[in-house]
């Protein structure tokens, strides 16, 4: 056990927070991935990351097309252990976040793809089981895109409050 509860808890569920982002070769970012700013934590949008910290590309391409309402609730959940990996490297302990804040989550689809909100329900399910209600309870929006950066299939940005 660590001294991090949280992440004790998303090890027990099975899952495991992905080393940190990886960008690819020629790719930099001219931000911070997480903003501190007082006891205030913006997020910036994050992708699916494979264990390692590298993009997680198998599971890039446009929803509806390339990719099927499976496929981009796993790019969500993945993306969701990345949000609270760099959380946790920024704040040093996921113990240490009071609140989720605003979350916004885009699906790269198709014209006629509607299932926005089941693939984003990966971010809401994985805080939900990690963090006590209190702590997990956040704003939303699961909106669609004609396309995002690198051919992700989905983005999520969050904010968070901590002690």
């Amino acid at each position: 056990m660590s001294n991090d509860a949280v992440a004790d808890k998303i090890a027990a569920l099975g899952f495991t927070l992905p080393a940190p982002i990886q960008l690819p070769a020629g790719i930099v970012a001219k931000f911070p991935f997480v903003r501190v700013i007082g006891n205030r934590a913006l997020v910036s949008g994050h992708g699916p990351l494979n264990a390692d910290g590298t993009l997680a590309t198998e599971l890039f391409g446009k929803v509806g097309q390339d990719l099927d309402l499976e496929q981009a609730t796993e790019a969500a959940h993945l993306t969701s252990l990345a949000i609270l990996s760099s959380l946790k490297a920024e704040l040093g302990s996921l113990d240490r976040i009071t609140a989720f804040g605003r979350v916004m989550g885009m699906v790269n689809c198709t014209a006629d793809f509607t299932q926005q909100t089941p693939v984003i329900d990966a971010f809401s399910n994985l805080v939900n089981q990690a963090f006590p209600a209190e702590v997990a309870a956040h704003s939303r929006a699961a909106v669609g895109m004609i396309s995002l950066p690198m051919g992700m299939s989905v983005e999520i940005e969050a904010e968070a409050y901590f002690k």
